[in-house]
């Protein structure tokens, strides 16, 4: 069923038709950005977990030679008299 408008009506569903364009157009740009701020975001938690995660495995290794050092240098038995 199709409805015939007045040429203003048509006139201004036109004219806001061309008004709300933009308007959704700036919805679709803003929800581009923050997608893009979300993922940078869930990188940079990725990467720091990462990142704590190898310097946690770097010191347990590095106290752990430390501690096989250590136990090689000490006599395992003290000369008696």
């Amino acid at each position: 069923m199709t409805q015939t408008h007045s040429k203003s009506r048509q006139q201004a569903e036109l004219a806001f038709g061309k008004l709300q364009t933009p308007f959704f157009a700036k919805n679709h740009a803003v929800d581009e950005l923050q997608a893009a701020v979300d993922a940078r975001d869930a990188k940079t938690a990725r990467l720091k977990a990462a990142r704590l995660a190898k310097e946690l495995a770097d010191r347990k290794s590095a106290v752990a030679a430390l501690v096989t050092k250590r136990t090689k240098k000490t006599p395992s038995a003290c000369p008696t008299s």
